[in-house]
């Protein structure tokens, strides 16, 4: 199947460090700058999930997510692959080092505005090795929440202002009715 759009001209409009926004037929959407990528990892472990929260800027507030990181964005990490990556922002972020990384495939996440994609890594065999928080300014807040109480994490998240991550549906299954 063909798209009248597929075989149109990509223009580059704004090009920046990290995003680049681009026109394409009848479309607008941003992607990735220089082909960086992102992992996602989803650790689990002991019936618990290990979740971040962090500022996002877009949003203008606080959101909870699965911890993630981009995949050589720095020039210190260029060549690196996902499961490195994923180890790397993993500790960072949360404090935990995985014993076993697990690339569960790519993904897209708003495929009708943004053309990146995330390798979703699983982790397990976690052990607690620092405090996380990230690198720099980051301020991330790791939460070590029992998936017997997702739910009600996410119900009181929600209520305390803060965004939930899409990514966060697939732990809360199909019972969860927001």
């Amino acid at each position: 199947m063909n798209h009248r759009d597929a075989d149109a001209p990509e223009n580059v409009v704004w090009e920046g460090r990290f995003i680049t926004a681009k026109t394409k037929g009848r479309w607008e959407y941003v992607s990735r700058s220089r082909g960086i990528r992102a992992a996602v990892i989803l650790a689990v472990e002991d019936d618990h999930v290990i979740l971040v929260e962090q500022y996002r800027v877009p949003l203008g507030r606080f959101c909870i997510e699965l911890p993630a990181g981009l995949i050589g964005d720095h020039d210190a990490f260029d060549g690196e692959d996902a499961l490195a990556a994923a180890g790397r922002e993993l500790e960072e972020e949360t404090g935990y080092r995985a014993a076993k990384l697990e690339d569960c495939g790519e993904f897209y996440s708003s495929p009708g505005m943004v053309s990146e994609s995330f390798h979703l890594i699983r982790a397990s065999g976690l052990e607690k090795v620092g405090d996380g928080g990230g690198v720099d300014d980051e301020n991330i807040v790791p939460h070590r929440v029992p998936l017997s109480e997702l739910s009600r994490f996410v119900a009181d998240q929600r209520k305390d202002g803060k965004a939930i991550d899409v990514r966060l549906l697939m732990l809360l299954g199909p019972g969860f009715t927001g």
